[in-house]
């Protein structure tokens, strides 16, 4: 299979995964027990790409940020994205420096999945009927960091999924929930993105040159195009809708990674 064609299927699916609570970072990992195995640095890129495209689907917020920065709601939001950014920052350094590795292992990601899916089936049915609020707070703020934390450990998890379901169990509404969620996954991303290309350029002499760079920038691109309509179809789809199909999908994921990657 040409390699181009690998790209853009791997570009694919960290697109939809990114934001969808169901793991792209798993989703990658399995699909390379089938296609081509990528380096980390390519995963950590095209995961950027995928972040940078929910830009555009945020204006109130992007204008809150740029025109209304004096006020003190908008300098309590920016905080509160900034404390989740550091929080994952520092618990994610602390991982790396102690040298753990990334589980590319079928069996871990699954149960994460498997997990990730009955929280999320059980939590919306927990919150059926219950009103919930519109205000992130700073124990949201908190959760969300850790969350971010517990996603990066354990691939399988999810990013946005461990984030939403905090916020969730936490009392914050959906849309919200989401949109916080996004937020703050932008600093974190590109952070992991920047990490990942200065130890490209430190640790392997010719900084990056064994790198396919083309074959880099077609993901990114790719990622970030399909990230865009993934994630403009949740923003509607949680209008009116709870994330119960996701935990269905996560569970019978896991049970097909099991069956298939045994």
């Amino acid at each position: 299979m040409p390699i181009w064609i690998v790209v853009v299927l791997l570009g694919v699916i960290e697109g939809i995964t990114e934001f969808l609570p169901v793991s792209s970072t798993g989703h990658l990992l399995i699909a390379e027990n089938w296609l081509p195995e990528q380096s980390q640095l390519f995963n950590i890129v095209i995961q950027c790409g995928a972040v940078l495209a929910v830009l555009p689907l945020f204006p109130e917020r992007l204008h809150q940020f740029v025109f209304k920065l004096r006020e003190k709601e908008t300098q309590d939001y920016l905080a509160k994205i900034l404390v989740a950014f550091v929080i994952t920052c520092v618990g994610c350094f602390i991982w790396d420096k102690l040298g753990h590795k990334l589980e590319k292992k079928p069996a871990p990601i699954a149960w994460a999945l498997l997990a990730g899916g009955i929280a999320f089936v059980a939590i919306e049915t927990w919150l059926r009927g219950r009103l919930l609020q519109n205000q992130v707070t700073w124990a949201i703020t908190v959760a969300v960091g850790i969350g971010q934390i517990v996603a990066a450990i354990f691939p399988g998890t999810s990013r946005s999924g461990a984030s939403i379901l905090l916020c969730l169990l936490l009392g914050l509404a959906r849309p919200p929930a989401v949109e916080f969620s996004f937020l703050v996954g932008i600093p974190t991303m590109l952070a992991a993105g920047g990490w990942e290309i200065l130890k490209e350029f430190r640790h392997h002499s010719g900084g990056g040159q064994h790198e396919n760079w083309a074959m880099v920038i077609l993901g990114f691109v790719v990622a970030a195009i399909v990230s865009f309509i993934a994630v403009k179809w949740l923003l509607r789809y949680i209008q009116t809708h709870t994330f119960v199909i996701f935990g269905w999908y996560r569970i019978a994921a896991a049970l097909l990674i099991f069956v298939l990657l045994k």
